[in-house]
């Protein structure tokens, strides 16, 4: 999908199709209102027959408008004006790319970034309809056989390209910066998504290693894969444990994105990347197992996150680091009751061999350390228990510092991609006690992903540090089956906020 911002009165416009906006209750926004004022009344008398009431998230299309300019108009509802905001204004963006998915649509010109949001200015407007309109329109279609001809012209439907209309002259500047941002930031879960949504047969860690030279190459950022030598001798024990029973050779991705004052100390995103989990020896039950496929969203968001930040050229220091392998029962296999050596010294007692995410995120953890960071925030699918507590609606959010704690949470909200901040307090920590070892690596079934952070905690005495568990948001099931791209955004609004 193309964008460009068009300034001019919408209704004089010749476009395919037009789409305006109309509130509960049936009143119409100011341009729903002209096209109304320019067709006699015609828009009015249809919402009269009750058509559309003004509902969030429903949608009617007309056709051949009189006086209208525009071949359709997509009137969308917006909901109850008084409680109209950026999560509803999201909403209208979605249904309105939604309702014109189906059908084939040159030109498209949208009025609504001309709504009043409360709070949210032109820059964001953009930014966010521009986000929404990439999320809304994505498919994954890479590995399907190539189509036949009817198959192709069905794939072509939906809107080619998007022209975003701003009234105001003086606030075209910002439109044009919170398209590029918009667009920057779509690039980036879009990545997310098609790395996770490809089989595991393909996107292997040898694949992410791939991906992640070929994005330096691009961008001009700098970029490290260690090998499994490299990571012997630097004494990882417990990410090579790990990695012991799959025939996939594990790989250490590093990534800088260095734009920032060279004084400046970066902010290290650590990724988790189990490119597939059976669980190892304690191996997962069969149903849903495909799904296993995505355990590498951690290094999907900041591959994807990372891409983001290049498109916009952030003017930060940002190194990412991506510990990345298979978790197989094969006989060489790590087994419950081993005991590793971390890359940190300490001693972990392994008790179950699908929790793994964390033993491979405390070598990556260590390894933070040699960047001197101002933060350190991990992603990981790493437990189920976070499922449990947090439902598929917020990312939990873990960390040793209540400032950076802070920070993530209102980059959430400002982003509408929200996570919620669950204790570590120290009366958990002796969950983790073990008889055999310095730390055992899980702490039993009750708040597992509380003991999974505590576990990880162990090793950021050091600096400043959070954890995103995004078991529950990275990826749906069922119908919807798919990669959502998630925390991508809510970590572009943490880092843009590091820049102001």
């Amino acid at each position: 999908m193309e964008f460009s911002i068009k300034t001019g009165a919408a209704e004089k416009q010749h476009h395919n199709c037009v789409i305006v906006g109309v509130y509960e209750g049936r009143e119409l926004s100011d341009a729903a209102q002209a096209i109304d004022k320019l067709s006699s009344g015609y828009i009015g008398s249809v919402l009269k027959h009750g058509d559309l009431e003004g509902k969030l998230d429903s949608s009617l299309m007309l056709h051949q408008v009189p006086g209208a300019q525009a071949d359709r108009v997509l009137l969308v509802g917006l909901g109850k004006k008084a409680e109209f905001g950026a999560k509803q204004y999201g909403k209208a963006v979605r249904a309105s790319v939604k309702a014109l998915g189906a059908i084939s649509v040159d030109v498209v010109l949208t009025t609504l970034a001309e709504l009043p949001v409360a709070g949210v200015d032109v820059h964001k407007k953009v930014s966010q309809l521009v986000e929404t309109a990439l999320d809304a329109s994505y498919r994954f279609d890479a590995i399907k056989r190539k189509p036949d001809a009817a198959e192709e012209k069905a794939a072509k439907k939906g809107i080619k390209k998007l022209v975003i209309q701003i009234t105001a002259a003086a606030d075209v500047v910002a439109a044009e910066s919170g398209l590029r941002d918009g667009k920057a930031i779509g690039a980036g879960v879009s990545l997310t998504k098609d790395l996770g949504n490809l089989p595991p047969n393909v996107c292997t860690p040898s694949y992410l290693a791939e991906q992640a030279q070929a994005m330096a190459s691009t961008y001009g950022l700098a970029v490290e894969v260690l090998e499994r030598e490299a990571m012997q001798k630097l004494g990882m024990g417990s990410f090579l444990a790990v990695a012991q029973g799959s025939e996939q050779p594990p790989k250490l991705i590093v990534l800088q994105h260095l734009k920032g004052d060279k004084s400046q100390k970066p902010v290290v995103l650590v990724g988790k990347g189990i490119t597939f989990d059976t669980g190892g020896i304690s191996l997962k039950p069969g149903a849903e197992m495909d799904e296993m496929k995505y355990d590498m969203c951690g290094a999907a968001t900041v591959l994807g996150l990372f891409k983001t930040i290049a498109e916009m050229d952030l003017p930060l220091n940002v190194v990412g680091v991506i510990p990345t392998c298979e978790n197989m029962p094969d006989g060489r296999a790590t087994r419950p009751g081993d005991v590793l050596t971390s890359m940190s010294g300490l001693t972990i007692e392994v008790l179950n061999t699908d929790a793994e995410g964390r033993l491979i995120l405390c070598d990556a953890l260590t390894y933070a350390e040699r960047f001197e960071p101002s933060a350190v925030v991990d992603i990981a699918t790493l437990t189920g228990a976070c499922v449990i507590a947090l439902g598929h609606h917020a990312t939990g959010l873990f960390s040793n510092n209540d400032d950076l704690a802070k920070e993530l949470l209102q980059a959430g909200e400002q982003a509408l991609d929200r996570a919620w901040h669950m204790p570590m307090w120290d009366d958990y920590q002796p969950l983790l006690d073990s008889n055999f070892a310095d730390i055992a690596n899980i702490g039993g079934r009750a708040g597992g992903s509380i003991t999974a952070a505590c576990f990880l905690s162990r090793f950021t005495k050091k600096y400043d540090w959070a954890h995103l568990d995004i078991a529950g948001t990275a990826w749906k099931s069922g119908k919807e089956k798919g990669g959502t791209g998630r925390p991508v955004p809510l970590l572009t609004e943490f880092l843009v906020g590091r820049t102001r």
